[in-house]
Order: structure tokens, then sequence, then C-alpha cells
């Protein structure tokens, strides 16, 4: 078979392409129709995709778009994977509004034992 004209499954796809940790959840997405190809909303796992197609789907809070430049025959290592496709989403947008993970110290190290006792009777008083 010639590079052209080789085929492989969606859902088979983006697990070799590492997009997805296992098969059945790259499938489960690829049912519920967050994945089109070329533009088109794609239901159905077993969708057959070339090198040359290109497909949009969700992926934590990115939206994706990524041309098919080579059909993968196993999972391999990233770097392995990373070769399979061409990455043409636009750079995420920085989120101002994101806050820190501890709302209550603003980044400014470990906080010391007493800045802890501190904490600790804050939150208590705002219990009760």
């Amino acid at each position: 078979m010639s590079e052209a004209t080789q085929k492989l499954r969606l859902d088979k796809w983006l697990w070799h392409a590492r997009f997805f940790k296992t098969r059945s959840l790259a499938a489960a997405r690829v049912q519920a129709g967050a994945v089109r190809v070329n533009g088109q909303i794609v239901k159905k796992r077993a969708t057959l995709v070339v090198a040359g197609d290109v497909l949009t789907f969700e992926l934590g809070d990115n939206i994706r778009v990524i041309q098919i430049d080579a059909i993968g025959h196993r999972r391999g290592p990233a770097p392995e994977a990373q070769t399979l496709y061409t990455d043409l989403s636009p750079p995420p947008l920085r989120s101002e509004k994101k806050m820190s993970e501890n709302p209550s110290f603003e980044g400014k190290g470990r906080p010391s034992k007493r800045d802890r006792r501190v904490l600790d009777l804050s939150r208590a008083r705002h219990l009760e």
C-alpha cells in the first residue's frame, strides 16, 4: 500500500497519537459527537481518516486543531506520536481570572507556623 491510501479508524488514530490514554476514551469522545473531521461532526468511531485530514476536538480546557501527517502503525513513545500530526491550534489564552491554588496565601512561599495558626483560626470562625 502507498502512504497516501493508508486509512485508520479515528478512535485508533487518536489513541496512537496519544491524545487519549485509552482507546475506549477516544471512542467515547468520538461517539459523543465531540470530534470533527474536516469540519464535519463525526459520531462513528470507525470513521476512516487519512493523512491530510484536519481534526477538531476539545481536550481539557483547550480546543485542539490537528492536521494528520501520517497514519501510525502502533502506539509508540510520545516523540514518535508527535510526528503523526501538526498542531494548528491557536496558543491557549491566558486567563487573568485564574485563581491561585490557595487564595488565602498569595504565593509568598511556605506559611510560617504563626501564619498557619492564623489561617486555621480564621477558617474555624468562618464555619461557626
